[in-house]
């Protein structure tokens, strides 16, 4: 059911290689690499391995019937339902922080709890979207590339 768009669903593991998101402006441009993302920032984040973007809108997800979370765009292209505003406590989003990702078109949190999928992606979670910020949206990187800002921008130190 649903929109039959992608489901995204989450794991416990930490390192599972399906599990990357790259982390992208509203719009080109308005997020450079290595610029570190500000509390209130309105961002996108695209799969690594499909190049869809993080998606919801107004349908119901399968298990829990919150607001679904799918994946959404090819080669990060999409469309306004893709953006999310980060939410954390200081100015930026640090990389030991736990944040929330507000979405901006229907201002749901992104959320995980305990509804498991059986046949045949069992044991994955429910990615969805909740209307209130509780301790189910609160989300931290637990791995990554953590670019850090070149003091001149025309100097680059990757080939």
């Amino acid at each position: 059911t649903g929109s039959g768009q992608q489901s995204v669903t989450g794991v416990e593991a930490s390192d599972d290689a399906n599990s990357y998101w790259r982390i992208r402006g509203k719009s080109e441009g308005s997020c450079q690499r290595g610029t570190p993302v500000k509390c209130g920032q309105a961002i996108r984040l695209t799969h690594v391995n499909t190049g869809k973007n993080l998606h919801t809108h107004h349908f119901p997800s399968p298990l829990s019937n919150n607001q679904e979370v799918s994946a959404f765009g090819d080669d990060g292209e999409g469309d306004d339902l893709d953006i999310w505003i980060v939410q954390c406590s200081g100015t930026h989003w640090e990389r030991e922080d736990a944040v929330r990702f507000k979405h901006v078109g229907t201002e749901v949190f992104l959320s995980i709890t305990g509804e498991q999928y059986g046949h045949p992606i069992r044991g994955q979670r429910e990615v969805h979207g909740m209307p209130t910020a509780n301790h189910h949206n609160y989300w931290k990187a637990m791995e990554g590339v953590f670019i850090k800002p070149s003091m001149d921008p025309a100097k680059h130190d990757e080939l």
